[in-house]
């Protein structure tokens, strides 16, 4: 595999596309070949700041580099990649499998439901399937089927697969023992938590960092480095991920959802949401009805 000609290795949420998370949805579940076959079955080492990614090779090879490290899938294989986590693959033509991006919110409810069982979302992972196999690939072959279509209940039903494939993979991950990660990658992790915690209280940055015990200029540093911007930017996503779920799911008006959302005045909100996405939060709702109908 050949690696990036650049020092910086790119920040992506999904690779190839821009720092903006794409969908309302809490999950992105694709096949290995929809993406690699635009890019020649070939991904060039990325990482992504703040999702966890479940890469499952059913069929075919596929060769890892991760954190520098090389390997050859030949069988059944689920791999985890944390956030951070920098890595690309080569693909063979025939391969088949699934990728399944979660974004940190997700991540972060999913943990709290097994409590103080072993977090396998948080280290590296590769689980060769075995004789769950077929098991693991009906499982992301149903959650593909109900990320692409509109049944009721979608957003329930893909939680609820997701968190059968957790659990299996906590089970995995309870056999073995994970490094402690870099101070800078933790400080990071839990700046992430806090802002799951509090965005809607919109804390000061300078208040997030002495939490932390780091100055604000150290965080910002981390924040950069990480996660491709700063700590505020970071928070701002946070904020309109949620503005954009209340959007798409809800017939919240644009005052209610600023007020939910922790905004002293609408006005405030319909700015930065209009400044960070493209368009007003109105437009965003329009273009969705547009999108809806279009696809009937």
């Amino acid at each position: 595999m050949t690696k990036t000609a650049s020092p910086v290795i790119p920040v992506f949420k999904l690779y190839g596309e821009s720092q903006q998370w794409p969908t309302p949805d809490l999950l992105h579940c694709e096949t290995i070949s929809r993406r690699s076959r635009e890019y020649q079955w070939e991904i060039q080492p990325h990482r992504h700041a703040d999702l966890c990614q479940l890469l499952y090779v059913h069929k075919g090879q596929a060769q890892l580099e991760i954190e520098g490290q090389r390997s050859t899938l030949t069988e059944s294989t689920l791999q985890v990649l944390p956030p951070l986590c920098v890595h690309g693959f080569r693909f063979s033509e025939d391969i088949e499998g699934y990728v399944v991006t979660l974004a940190a919110p997700l991540v972060a409810h999913l943990q709290g439901q097994l409590g103080s069982t072993v977090d396998g979302l948080s280290a590296l992972g590769n689980y060769p399937a075995g004789r769950d196999n077929d098991y693991l690939n009906s499982l992301f072959a149903r959650l593909q089927d109900e990320y692409n279509d509109d049944f009721p209940a979608r957003d329930m039903m893909m939680h609820a697969l997701v968190s059968v494939l957790l659990v299996w993979v906590s089970r995995q991950a309870i056999r073995h023992r994970h490094p402690r990660a870099p101070r800078g990658r933790e400080y990071f992790r839990r700046f992430t938590q806090l802002v799951e915690q509090h965005y809607r209280e919109h804390p000061k940055i300078e208040d997030l960092a002495h939490k932390l015990g780091i100055s604000v200029s150290h965080l910002n540093g981390t924040c950069r480095e990480l996660g491709g911007q700063p700590a505020l930017q970071i928070m701002h996503d946070r904020q309109l991920l949620e503005a954009k779920r209340l959007l798409t799911y809800t017939s919240m008006t644009i005052n209610e959802m600023s007020e939910v959302l922790g905004f002293s005045d609408p006005t405030n909100f319909s700015r930065l949401f209009r400044r960070r996405v493209g368009f007003s939060p109105k437009a965003f709702r329009e273009q969705l009805k547009v999108d809806s109908q279009a696809t009937i």
